[in-house]
């Protein structure tokens, strides 16, 4: 395999893809199978081969670094291949029969430095690291590669995916991109990486719409299938998480078909790679971020590769390819023979004329600078083992000869290296081999009709122990214009609504529905409706909780008034009454009716009317206990009244018979009688009420967006015995008054009684199931429609023909009109 070689007491081994596609050839098992063909030289490549060749010879210069002992290097070229890759490590490590016989005395390598692509390095850490071979990676990111049971003596100056993955996340979580493609190379740092990628913006709700895979060696079919996939996806951000030689086919095919519209996010394997930053490339994907390693400057690294010459180095392996890639002609050295077919140099051409090319660039070196770590880590490494003291102490005296060295010991000092460099970066491992993990973010600009790669911000580790993401949003050029472009499968829902997840959908597709009442989203996106507090409801929006409506009749309102103006009135007319019937006790009609039962009952009426007054306003604990207790007390008396009256009227028609004596048995005292003892049942029962279980003010959130106040009965059967004890008086006056309905006089009391008594029981036999079913304020209100129906119906069945006769008939108020000469109670 072609090298480049330097002999040094110590040996160094790098393998780097200077060719970029392995030719592969199939063995016919009948000649010696043809050597390793490769094509596609990159300039990339060979820059970091020269990297090494520079640091070396810049440590051999150093007094204090390895003193009195040389470093040599073999580079191999691995054709970007793992098997080739494999092919070039165990040609390091192993053998030396395919190099020139004065190298067969070459020292043994102490430590390799390689691979760009994570297959590779997979390929190689796996088969050296049972060997306890030390291998240094400058570009191979995948996580897989930190797992020190498989890879025990791999470390690398990148930083893993893992943290990669972790700024990537970071980069799409801030600006809320949620729906995206990804695109992967066939390999394990594609495979991994995108993984990695996957399981992290997962936190965050992201959704990973599509996975392409594409590989350099793919047939143009597949790559197309790739391109298919993305136009007909509504993604407008993907990740290619590809290194550059496996993405460059499939970025000219997007170009082709001019796919536009598109923001790309770039891994570091591609987003800095010169190849693809062409204004044709960057049609589609200007505007392209990504992350990548800090950026270093390396000043004396230009005149070291402007130095490089096929005619100075003629045996150099690659040189002569860089020369005729940068130079543009093929370098015919003495003694060869010119190909006609090709444009041959004439040996006057120089470098010079190139050194603006982004080759010659040392002041923006990423991966370059990587590689230039890593053979400063080794050297330590071999300082420490050697000296048996850093390189900053001063009189390094060795304390073990160069011959002895073996790579496990190199492996344990490169766990332990720690050292500042000329640059000030701090150069170290962790226990997984991996170094600390910082990234710059960059940004394709077109300047000047050039791509350049600006740095807009740094994702680094923060004070507090977590990673941080810092950008120059404002200096950002987007691919889709001035504004961050929107990718999301579905518009995220806003206030008031919640996702509801669309069914065979990834969880970033969904449609927004209204929140229930009663619960709220205050904020976009929301998954679920929280529900309000007991005390609040939801307002007509859904986004916030508002106080809920407390509900109970009040004096001001229509229905309140209405109420109030009718219990007013007729306690006015009750009152009324009174008086004219104390006015005129002296007339036969008065006299007729049982004039002192009459006040009775009007003054039991006037407080019937008054009792609803308790009913209307803010519940309050006297106010409920009053309410219930008036009213049953009132009509208790009221009823009495009546039934005294009634029974009044039956023993009147009774004496009227000769030799009847039930007349002298029922007088005043026993009428008053009869009133109170009624009444006193009444009581009775409502002081026990009181006393066990009364009414107090309670709040009912029965209803949805209201809270009422109400008088809760406390005993539900102290309540229905109220009720029924004055319907019992009602039916008892109810049947009397009807038996007596047929009173042979021109004024019967008994069908005035019976007439109001049947208005009386039907009131409350309606007011029951409607006081049941009423909600809040109104079961309030039917209770009072049913105190004053009740109240008027006794009022003006009884007294007001009574008062038409006194004040409007006066000439019938006499007592032949009351008595009549109708004294036969035949039909």
């Amino acid at each position: 395999m072609p090298s480049l070689l330097l002999r040094g007491d110590i040996m160094i081994g790098g393998i780097f893809p200077v060719f970029n596609k392995d030719i592969g050839s199939t063995s016919t098992f009948v000649y010696n199978p043809p050597g390793v063909k490769c094509a596609g030289f990159d300039l990339r490549a060979f820059r970091w081969t020269q990297v090494m060749a520079f640091a070396i010879e810049e440590i051999n210069k150093d007094v204090t670094l390895l003193p009195n002992v040389s470093l040599g290097y073999r580079i191999l070229n691995s054709c970007a291949s793992p098997t080739n890759t494999l092919r070039a490590a165990l040609t390091l490590a192993g053998g030396t029969e395919e190099t020139a016989p004065v190298s067969s005395c070459l020292p043994a390598i102490s430590a390799i430095i390689a691979e760009s692509g994570s297959s590779q390095s997979l390929a190689v850490a796996g088969t050296l690291g049972p060997f306890q071979v030390p291998i240094v990676s400058y570009f191979s990111t995948c996580a897989c590669l930190s797992d020190r049971s498989k890879y025990p003596t791999f470390f690398r100056t990148i930083p893993s995916d893992y943290f990669q993955a972790k700024a990537l996340a970071a980069l799409v979580q801030r600006f809320g991109w949620r729906w995206i493609g990804a695109i992967q190379s066939d390999n394990d740092y594609g495979r991994h990486g995108v993984l990695a990628f996957k399981e992290e913006v997962q936190k965050f709700g992201v959704c990973v719409a599509f996975v392409g895979t594409i590989l350099r060696t793919y047939a143009m079919e597949k790559l197309q299938a790739v391109v298919e996939m993305i136009k007909q996806s509504n993604v407008k951000v993907i990740l290619a998480f590809v290194p550059e030689g496996d993405f460059y086919p499939l970025m000219n095919e997007i170009v082709k078909q001019n796919i536009t519209g598109i923001q790309w996010i770039a891994s570091e394997a591609w987003i800095t790679a010169p190849r693809p930053s062409t204004p044709e490339i960057y049609r589609t994907f200007g505007g392209a971020l990504g992350f990548v390693v800090p950026k270093m400057a390396i000043p004396k690294l230009k005149p070291f590769l402007m130095g490089i010459s096929p005619y100075t180095e003629t045996s150099a392996a690659f040189v002569r390819e860089f020369w005729e890639v940068m130079v543009g002609c093929k370098a015919v050295l003495q003694g060869e023979q010119a190909d006609t077919a090709d444009e041959m140099c004439t040996g006057n051409e120089t470098l010079l004329m190139k050194s603006q090319d982004v080759f010659f660039n040392v002041t923006q070196l990423r991966v370059s600078y990587n590689v230039y770590k890593a053979v400063y880590a080794i050297a330590h490494a071999l300082h420490h083992l050697l000296f048996c003291q850093s390189a900053s102490e001063k009189r390094a005296i060795p304390c073990m000869n160069v011959t002895d060295i073996q790579p496990k010991q190199v492996t344990y000092h490169l766990q332990r290296v720690k050292f500042k460099n000329r640059f000030g970066d701090n150069v170290f491992f962790d226990e997984n081999g991996d170094p600390p993990a910082s990234y710059d973010l960059i940004n394709w600009q077109l300047r000047d009709g050039k791509v350049k790669h600006v740095t807009l911000g740094h994702f680094a580790l923060a004070d507090n122990g977590d990673y941080e993401l810092s950008i120059q949003e404002e200096r950002i050029v987007w691919r889709t214009g001035k504004m961050v472009p929107l990718s999301v499968c579905s518009v995220e829902c806003p206030v008031g609504t919640r996702k509801a997840q669309i069914k065979g959908e990834a969880i970033c597709c969904f449609d927004c529905i209204p929140c229930a009442d009663g619960t709220i989203a205050n904020t976009t996106g929301a998954a679920d409706c929280t529900p309000c507090p007991r005390e609040f409801w939801s307002n007509r929006r859904r986004d916030a909780c508002v106080p809920k409506t407390i509900e109970f009749l009040t004096y001001y309102e229509p229905m309140g008034i209405a109420l109030t103006v009718l219990s007013l009135l007729g306690a006015s007319l009750s009152l009324a009454t009174m008086l004219i019937f104390i006015y005129f006790s002296h007339t036969p009609v008065i006299k007729a009716s049982n004039c002192e039962l009459s006040i009775f009952l009007l003054i039991s009426l006037f407080l019937c009317f008054l009792c609803p007054l308790t009913f209307i306003g803010r519940p309050g604990t006297w106010v409920c206990k009053m309410r219930q207790t008036a009213f049953g007390l009132t009509f208790a008396l009221c009823i009495s009244c009546v039934l005294s009256k009634t029974i009044v009227v039956v023993t009147a028609f009774k004496a009227s018979f000769p030799g009847s004596r039930v007349a002298g048995k029922f007088g005043p005292k026993q009428q008053r009688v009869i009133v109170c003892s009624c009444t006193l049942v009444q009581i009775l029962i409502c002081v026990l009420w009181l006393k066990l279980n009364p009414p107090f003010p309670a709040t009912v959130f029965k209803s949805s967006n209201k809270i009422i106040l109400e008088c809760n009965t406390g005993s539900e059967a102290a309540f229905y015995a109220v009720l029924g004890y004055i319907g019992f008086l009602a039916i008892i006056c109810l049947v009397l008054a009807f038996l007596a309905r047929k009173l042979p006089d021109n004024f019967n009391e008994a069908k005035l009684i019976s007439f109001s008594m049947l208005i009386f029981c039907a009131v409350w036999l309606t007011f029951i199931p409607a006081y049941v079913s009423s909600p809040g304020k109104f079961t309030v209100a039917v209770e009072i429609f049913a105190i004053l129906s009740s109240a008027f119906g006794l009022l003006l069945s009884i007294f007001a023909p009574k008062c038409y006769i006194i004040l409007i008939k006066p000439e019938k108020n006499t007592k032949k009109h009351v008595m009549g000469k109708m004294f036969n109670t035949g039909p």
